[in-house]
Parts: structure tokens; C-alpha cells; sequence
């Protein structure tokens, strides 16, 4: 007899084995990628030229690029937590509008007056905020999947579109600035709550540092507390880990609260470096990025850090790219979902092998 061949897990994942499988990715994406921009009718170098240099080729295009990250490094922060105990967290997006409408509803110009604290105490404050609202958006789906057994994919999506009409409905209504001209946007952020920029003439921010000393935290809570031992053992067997003595619920209870607030910060740090006030376009999707951001750094708060680089540097480089070949934008969407897919074959292969078993017989 023949046999069949099985998929069975490797006894031990080797250094060499993660490198080799990253750098097999990479050599894939930039294969089918280059596929694409011949498709496209493209030159491949130039088109390639005209992507680094638009991301990364200048001060202003890095500038850009790290602009574009730090929102990404949040929500990218959010999921990865979350995933790590296998909460599912697909609400990153609603949770960032929930923070960014908290934080110009404590730090806004209502009627032009506001809180009258002074400027640190309010920046706390408005941070706050953001985190609580954030939190709060994603305890209701944690406790639902642990005391109901109800799928938190489905009710953290749906919770995106319902926060989404919210929003709506409060820049239409009581939130509406005044000065606005009818267009559909919060009351301003007070001036003295904008972040201070990092480099003149560019909109990079000091969010940034912000979220790299979150990426750190992340990291070392994780790495290095108890809650992070509980956090990856209800992540890789919740009925092993509540045998062992871990207290399940109350694990997943404080995930979502950080997952959560992560994300909501991402809104408040966005309304008080980019923006200044909120609208429904405010974020291109930065909650969904997330979940790319999160898988691409195999859920390491550190990779995330690198991985938003590089998916900001993509988007970004974008525009240069298409001005410069006329290569659509969409293309860029299509490079990273290329990456992620590799990535996510790549660690597979990584961690499991095909085995011949021969029949009995």
C-alpha cells in the first residue's frame, strides 16, 4: 500500500525555520506583486522606485509614512492583544470613532467654552476618555462570548456599523460644529490639545512616541507579567488554563478592556494630532488595517511597530506610484493583502509538515 500523506505539527519550530519562512514571503510578494504591475502595463523598476521613494525617499515622505503608522500601530496593538487570548476582536474601527467622539466631547469647543483645567490635566483627561470609551465598547462582546457563548466576530462587526450610524447621527445633531457650513463635523478640539509636531512643516506628531512606549508596555506586560502568562495560556487552552487555576473570564474581562483602549486611543490621538475635530471619513479603514497590521507581526507588540511601517510606507508610496507611472492606487491594497497571505502560509509551513503514513497492511 501506498499511503496518504497528513498534515502533522512540527515538534519544534527552529529560529532558522521563522527566518526562512519570512524571507519566503517576502520573495512571493514581491513576485506576485511584480506580476500585478506587468499586468498593469507598468515598468517593474521604476514602478518599484516610485513606490520606496514616495514612501521613504525623502524627510517629508518618511514623515508621512510614520504620520500614517501611528493609528495603525494602535489598532495593530489592539488586535494583536486581543487575538493573543483568542478574543476575536474585529471592532477595532468603532472602538477608535467611540475614542475619538470621547475625547472631543471632554476636550471639545462647546459653544466655545469647555472644561476649564489646566492643559495637561485635560490632555489626561481627554486621553481617558478615549481609553474608557474604547474599553467599554468591547467588555459588552468579551462578556457575551463568556457567560452566552455569543461569537464575538459577529458582535464586534456589527458593533463597527452601529457606532459608525452613532457618529453619523452626532455630527448631524448635537455634536455638530456650529461654524461648520453644514458640513457633516464635531465641534473642534481646543487648540492647546493638539500634539506638538516632531518635525516643522510636516504633520508628523508626537503620538508617535505615544504609541512606540505602547508597543514597549504591550510588549513587557505580555513578556514579563503574570497577566501575560494568563493572557497566552487562556490563549492557547482556556479549560487547560481555568484546570490550572487561571481565572478565564476575568483574563478575557481585562483583554477587552485593553484591546479596547488601545483602540480608542488610536481615535483620540488621530482627532488631537491629525485632525482636530471628528468626521466620518476620519479613518480609511484604520481599525480593519489593524487585523492585517496584527497577523503580518505574528501578534508581537514589537513587530507591529515594523509592520505598520511598512504598511503606511506601502499606502503612501502609493500616490507617488500612481502619479509617477500611472499605476492605480488599489494595487497598493493588493501588495499587502498579497503579504499577509504569504505571511500566514509561510508560518503555517513553518509549524507543520507533510508526513507520509503508510497504510496498514
Amino acid at each position: 500500500m501506498l499511503g496518504s500523506w497528513q498534515l502533522q505539527a512540527r515538534d519544534r519550530v527552529s529560529p532558522a525555520a521563522v527566518v526562512a519562512a519570512s524571507l519566503g514571503a517576502v520573495a512571493v510578494t514581491l513576485a506576485l506583486s511584480t506580476l500585478l504591475v506587468a499586468w498593469a502595463g507598468a515598468p517593474m523598476g521604476r514602478t518599484y522606485a516610485a513606490l520606496i521613494d514616495g514612501g521613504f525617499g525623502s524627510v517629508f515622505a518618511i514623515s508621512e509614512t510614520l504620520t500614517r503608522a501611528i493609528p495603525l500601530m494602535l489598532t495593530g496593538l489592539a488586535v494583536a492583544v486581543a487575538f493573543k487570548a483568542r478574543l476575536f476582536n474585529i471592532g477595532a474601527e468603532g472602538q477608535l470613532y467611540a475614542g475619538a467622539l470621547a475625547a472631543v466631547a471632554v476636550g471639545g469647543l462647546h459653544d466655545g467654552t469647555g472644561l476649564d483645567w489646566p492643559t495637561p490635566l485635560l490632555m489626561l483627561a481627554v486621553m481617558g476618555a478615549a481609553a474608557v470609551a474604547g474599553a467599554l465598547l468591547l467588555l459588552g462582546p468579551a462578556l457575551f462570548k463568556q457567560k452566552l457563548g455569543v461569537d464575538e466576530v459577529v458582535t464586534t462587526l456589527l458593533l463597527n456599523f452601529i457606532v459608525l450610524l452613532a457618529v453619523s447621527a452626532l455630527l448631524d445633531g448635537p455634536m455638530k460644529d456650529p461654524t461648520s457650513m453644514g458640513w457633516p463635523q464635531s465641534v473642534a478640539l481646543k487648540p492647546e490639545l493638539e500634539l506638538p509636531r516632531l518635525i516643522e512643516q510636516t504633520r508628523l506628531h508626537a503620538g508617535l512616541w505615544l504609541a512606540l512606549a505602547l508597543a514597549l508596555a504591550v510588549w513587557l506586560l505580555l513578556s514579563r507579567s503574570r497577566f501575560g502568562l494568563q493572557m497566552r495560556a487562556v490563549g492557547a487552552n482556556a479549560q487547560a488554563a481555568a484546570f490550572a487555576g487561571v481565572p478565564v473570564t476575568r483574563t478575557v474581562v481585562g483583554v477587552a478592556l485593553l484591546s479596547g483602549a488601545l483602540a480608542g486611543l488610536a481615535g483620540a490621538v488621530e482627532v488631537a494630532g491629525r485632525a482636530g475635530y471628528v468626521t466620518l471619513d476620519m479613518s480609511p479603514g484604520y481599525g480593519y488595517s489593524g487585523i492585517v497590521i496584527a497577523m503580518l507581526a505574528g501578534l508581537h507588540p514589537l513587530g507591529v511597530v515594523l509592520a505598520s511601517v511598512f504598511v503606511a510606507g506601502v499606502l503612501v508610496g502609493a500616490d507617488s506610484m500612481s502619479r509617477v507611472v500611472g499605476v492605480p492606487t488599489y494595487i497598493a491594497d493588493v501588495i499587502v493583502a498579497i503579504a499577509l497571505l504569504a505571511v500566514l502560509v509561510a508560518t503555517f509551513l513553518a509549524q507543520y509538515r507533510l508526513q507520509r503514513v503508510r497504510a496498514a497492511g
